[in-house]
């Protein structure tokens, strides 16, 4: 068993840099013995059924890479099995950048965040792109974006996927997140202890007879 993010991307360039730093024993041993993570368990499947969007890089016939945010309703994704993953492409500000990108090169890279609980999950994908037209009928299951029209049914097949570490991972909360707290209660309470501090306040200012 091999674990297959590390034998995709600790290229020649990759280990050097890992000796040169003394990583390369550990790394090397992860790279033969680690698991073999090309498959999604049901902890990945949930954790991207929960994402309200993703991060995507891909890579031009100029050889510069290029990063672009896909975003849509919780569950946009569709985990279709545990190797494939789908969702409808919208239209957008039409540059095609990234669709033009996959023309000649299918190979992605995504970052899959969870900034609450500090956690990242990267993915390794080769992305297959069908026009809207031609796609399979249960592409009316997928959720879509509030705007835009589909354009064409993404499918992204698993190559490899890995956790990162939360270190340097920042906590941020969107408003929905935050509705699921008791943020927005505790400001609602100190807003109304405000207001009856005025108000007492302003009555404690009244001449009194």
């Amino acid at each position: 068993m091999a674990h297959q993010f590390s034998s995709l991307t600790f290229t020649d360039d990759v280990a050097e840099v890992q000796r040169e730093m003394g990583s390369r024993p550990s790394n090397e041993k992860l790279t033969e013995r680690g698991p073999d993570n090309d498959t999604l368990g049901p902890y990945e499947r949930d954790f991207i059924a929960l994402r309200d969007g993703f991060y995507i890089s891909t890579i031009g016939s100029t050889g510069w890479p290029y990063i672009q945010f896909r975003g849509g309703p919780i569950g946009f994704v569709q985990v279709r099995d545990e190797h494939t993953l789908a969702y409808a492409d919208v239209t957008g500000n039409r540059q095609y950048i990234t669709t033009g990108n996959l023309r000649g090169n299918q190979r992605a890279a995504l970052f899959f965040m969870d900034y609450p609980h500090q956690t990242r999950l990267k993915l390794l994908a080769n992305v297959e792109a069908i026009p809207w037209s031609q796609a399979p009928d249960w592409k009316t299951d997928l959720m879509l974006p509030e705007h835009g029209r589909p354009e064409r049914l993404i499918l992204l097949h698993v190559a490899a996927f890995d956790w990162n570490c939360p270190q340097h991972i920042p906590q941020r909360w969107t408003i929905e997140e935050l509705k699921q707290t008791t943020f927005f209660e505790r400001i609602e309470s100190l807003e109304q202890e405000v207001r009856t501090l005025k108000a007492a306040l302003a009555d404690a200012q009244k001449p009194h007879p």
